[in-house]
């Protein structure tokens, strides 16, 4: 008896989340080319960042902004380009700038 060739029924889905919270599984952070610098010292804590960053990486507690996971952080900016504050609580710097850590 021949082996049956595997069909399109058979083929894994892709693109779509079969569970929620599945992105903390997968650190995306490392092919950053820009990172967020946050200023503790300019920030009010709006949270418009939080509401816009599309990788969920502003960090949060007790309803304030404490920091921004680096882990995964795709870099995108818009955190930088919607903080209302003057002279802006995040900017954004080339990775090649930062120190590792």
């Amino acid at each position: 008896m021949s082996k049956k060739e595997p069909g399109w029924k058979d083929l894994t889905m892709s693109g779509i989340i079969e569970e929620a919270g599945n992105a903390q599984k997968f650190e995306t952070g490392s092919w950053r080319s820009d990172r967020p610098i946050w200023d503790k010292s300019k920030c009010t804590s709006c949270l418009i960042c939080w509401i816009y960053c599309p990788d969920s990486a502003i960090m949060l507690k007790d309803g304030k902004m404490v920091g921004i996971d680096l882990q995964h952080c795709k870099g995108c900016g818009i955190c930088a380009a919607e903080c209302p504050v003057k002279g802006k609580a995040i900017h954004m710097v080339p990775e090649s700038e930062c120190e590792l850590v």
